[in-house]
């Protein structure tokens, strides 16, 4: 009777469950990737812009800016999500849910997608940023229409890896009640000794990571025209 009522609630679980909590780590990556994007991107560009050799060389504030997104980077994220929950609760209302998982997810990642961008416009060749200069074009259209435009498959790259980082800490984010597959699998699989639920999830996070890989690596080889 108990192997059963075990058999039925896990298919309960997988059938009511799985689903919602595909939907929930799919929106709150998606906007996590999106803020991440638009922050991101242009902080990226202002890091190589105000390194000694960049567009716009300014030592003290690349130093100070290069410090702050080194700090970010470099924190746990499991930590940074506690660290950062009163900052979730004045934004959004509340700690819980995927909605509020926004937040940590976001803050855990633009500095990440930052290092990339400005590593992927690094090299970019210099020859073609001053000739550029010489044809009088004005910073703003040179990271446009040069650097980002040179670096744009590296930074699709970049950004692959980031949705992928993205996944894997919605999957953490989900111990501290952010939703979503992590917290179904700790929840219905983990802490109810569960293991059909804990490993569908686990499937399902690994199916995520694939696809988002080759979607990516798909998009890079079409923009890349070397």
């Amino acid at each position: 009777m108990g192997d059963l009522w075990t058999e039925l609630t896990t298919n309960r679980v997988i059938t009511e469950k799985l689903p919602e909590a595909t939907l929930e780590t799919l929106q709150m990556v998606g906007l996590s990737a999106l803020i991440t994007v638009v922050v991101g991107l242009p902080l990226g560009l202002l890091l190589r812009s105000l390194a000694p050799d960049g567009l716009l060389p300014h030592r003290p504030l690349s130093v100070v800016l290069g410090f702050v997104v080194n700090v970010l980077r470099s924190l746990p994220f499991i930590i940074l999500a506690v660290a950062v929950i009163p900052v979730t609760r004045a934004i959004v209302g509340t700690s819980l849910g995927w909605e509020a998982a926004v937040v940590p997810l976001s803050i855990g990642t633009i500095p990440f997608f930052a290092r990339l961008v400005e590593t992927a416009v690094r090299d970019v060749a210099p020859g073609k940023v001053e000739a550029a200069r010489v044809m009088g074009s004005t910073t703003p259209k040179i990271l446009r229409s040069v650097l980002v435009r040179e670096a744009l498959p590296a930074i699709v790259s970049g950004f692959t890896v980031t949705v992928i980082a993205l996944i894997g800490f919605s999957a953490m984010v989900g111990a501290i009640g952010g939703g979503g597959l992590g917290f179904l699998a700790i929840t219905y699989g983990f802490q109810r000794f569960d293991p059909v639920v804990l490993y569908t999830s686990v499937v399902v996070i690994i199916v995520l990571v694939t696809v988002v890989q080759v979607v990516g690596d798909a998009v890079a080889r079409r923009l890349d025209h070397r």
